[in-house]
């Protein structure tokens, strides 16, 4: 499991462009920035959906002001259904909604949950990290799937 100091691992992530799925370097994601990374189970989940995302767009001109230049969210959702819940919750250019449908950077990083008895299969767990420059300085996992208070951008802010 990826731990604090430890660089961000290449993994090819999604994003929805004008020709469809669009591959993207999670490396070139973090590199040369500071970055408010936090990853979901899933878009459109309860939790996700209605509290933990809503967070960070609620506080991206605070995390900001504190230094943060990038806000990411990963999700194990394909860039469709990430780019559908982007403009659903209005996050324009706010947040970086990255799609990790094949768990490609979950999967390297170490944090993927099997949320299979759910009928969600292989998901990544919940979490919060501020990388710098393609390095973890801050990690926070929750225990819970359904939590969202150390990996919340309120803690985040603290954290800076």
């Amino acid at each position: 499991m990826i731990g604090i100091g430890d660089r961000i691992p290449e993994a090819t992530v999604y994003r929805l462009g004008p020709n469809g799925p669009q591959p993207i370097s999670a490396r070139e994601i973090f590199a040369g920035n500071k970055v408010a990374l936090f990853a979901v189970p899933g878009a459109y989940t309860p939790t996700c959906h209605n509290e933990h995302l809503p967070g960070y767009l609620q506080n991206a001109n605070a995390l900001q002001e504190k230094g943060i230049e990038r806000i990411v969210c990963v999700a194990v959702n394909d860039p469709f259904v990430m780019d559908a819940w982007g403009r659903a919750l209005g996050v324009g250019d706010r947040v970086l909604l990255i799609a990790d449908g094949n768990a490609a950077l979950t999967t390297a990083m170490g944090l993927e949950i099997d949320l299979a008895v759910a009928g969600l299969g292989v998901r990544s767990r919940r979490y919060s990290a501020i990388v710098d420059d393609g390095v973890v300085t801050e990690l926070n996992i929750e225990d819970d799937p359904g939590a969202h208070t150390i990996c919340s951008a309120a803690h985040m802010l603290g954290q800076l």
